[in-house]
């Protein structure tokens, strides 16, 4: 019996020459479900019957096989009406300009002609691993039952522990303390693990303790009595009040001056509080989660912040990692904000050209999630085709690693600690790196490491 996960991704082929169409159908065959298509009209009433996860496209079709009429226009039909389809063209040099031309067009990819079978079966299995990813994300979109989890959009290890730990802690009460570079997310996973906990029905109230004057923020965290200062005409309750029930978010939580951490550490230790002004104890029922981009040890050494209210607050800590660091979760993350942007802007943005794409994933992102943010924003305003390009973002295409270049990369750095380790003793090294001493010396010569 098939089951879900036996089902194969649906794959078309639109390619006039009957022998390199078997070959490929062939070729693919063992991974994919794959549907031929020889001209423009039945490539169109094939995808609309099969609705295909990637397309492999011929741009030579008939009537016009030496040109690029026919296959930039089936490339054309198929996004319009489904945007998100990957169709992957064929190129040869001789066909440069008419690739180019596909790619500004929508097209997800480009293979080289004469066609490289490992090369193409690369570049349909990422598409198709895309395209599923990006299925997915819609689908949960598009679901009334909305998980708390599901605005943290995360394909890399890293954010995925990140997210495993959320979801574990939710449950409790404990406070947790988020760490992380400015503009990684914390304030939206601070949003997800209150949606996670039993607090869900109560308020999630945030506040960036960094934004607030110090003469106002206590009253803003407490609240305050009418006539407890000048211009305090009536009473006013605190954000931690507000809470009641809920999730306070303390955003900046290192900045916060001296004198107002003592109390907070009563609040935290007592759970109640009093108003400015005020002489009567109001016990307030609140989980606190906490985020700081501050090195929060180093603050303790210099004297800024309180180790007792740091290990009050620290009750479980969790890093959010930087975007350089999520492999995967930048390209993802882009698609998302195009998506959401071009619908409440009503642009007509599609998709990300290739040399955007590659730009992405390769440049360092120092502004994290908040900076890629503001670039696909900005991009959609001034963009003038369908897709967005690296000039667009303002990115230059960005050299991608190859496989290759990260397989020697990691052998250099385990070859290299190895001889540490091993003091320069050959023998020792390769025992530790469980190979033989003749295919070391071949490493080691490769990577340059020896003469």
């Amino acid at each position: 019996m098939t089951t879900t996960t036996d089902v194969k991704p649906i794959l078309m082929l639109v390619e006039d020459d009957e022998g390199l169409a078997k070959q490929l159908r062939w070729a693919l065959a063992d991974r994919y479900d794959v549907h031929c298509a020889i001209d423009r009209a039945g490539a169109v009433a094939l995808a609309r019957r099969v609705e295909p996860a990637v397309v492999v496209l011929d741009l030579g079709l008939p009537p016009d096989p030496n040109g690029a009429s026919e296959g930039l226009a089936v490339l054309t039909d198929l996004l319009a009406f489904k945007p998100w389809l990957k169709i992957i063209v064929s190129s040869g040099n001789a066909e440069r300009i008419h690739a180019l031309e596909a790619v500004r067009l929508g097209a997800y990819d480009i293979y080289p002609k004469p066609v490289d079978i490992d090369t193409l079966r690369l570049i349909v299995e990422r598409a198709s691993h895309l395209h599923a990813l990006e299925d997915e994300n819609r689908r949960l979109a598009a679901s009334k039952d909305r998980r708390p989890m599901l605005d943290v959009l995360a394909e890399s290890p890293k954010m995925l522990d990140v997210c495993r730990m959320i979801e574990r802690v939710a449950p409790s009460d404990v406070n947790v303390l988020l760490t992380g570079e400015s503009g990684t997310g914390k304030e939206v996973l601070a949003r997800a693990l209150h949606g996670a906990s039993t607090r869900v029905d109560g308020p999630f109230v945030p506040i960036n303790v960094a934004a607030i004057p110090e003469t106002l923020l206590e009253s803003e965290l407490f609240g305050h009595e009418k006539g407890s200062f000048t211009g305090a005409h009536k009473m006013t309750e605190g954000k931690i009040q507000q809470a009641d029930g809920g999730t306070l978010f303390l955003d900046e939580i290192g900045d916060m001056p001296h004198a107002l951490q003592v109390k907070l550490l009563r609040f935290l230790q007592e759970r109640v509080i009093e108003r400015i002004g005020g002489r009567s104890q109001i016990a307030v029922d609140v989980r606190v989660v906490a985020a700081t981009n501050r090195n929060l040890s180093e603050a303790i050494a210099e004297g800024v912040f309180r180790e007792d209210l740091y290990y009050r607050l620290d009750e479980v800590g969790i890093h959010i990692p930087p975007l350089r660091e999520r492999p995967g979760d930048a390209t993802l993350l882009a698609r998302h904000f195009l998506s959401r942007y071009a619908q409440e802007m009503k642009r007509p943005a599609r998709g990300f050209t290739s040399d955007a794409l590659r730009a992405i994933a390769a440049y360092e992102w120092p502004g994290n999630v908040r900076e890629l943010e503001n670039r696909v924003k900005r991009a959609l305003v001034l963009a003038d085709g369908s897709h967005i390009t690296g000039t667009d973002l303002q990115l230059e295409d960005g050299s991608f690693p190859t496989l290759r270049m990260a397989r020697e990369e990691a052998e250099y750095e385990a070859v290299s600690k190895a001889l540490c380790v091993a003091d320069n003793n050959v023998s020792a090294a390769a025992k530790l790196l469980g190979v033989s001493r003749p295919t070391l010396y071949d490493l080691m010569r490769s990577l340059k490491l020896r003469d």
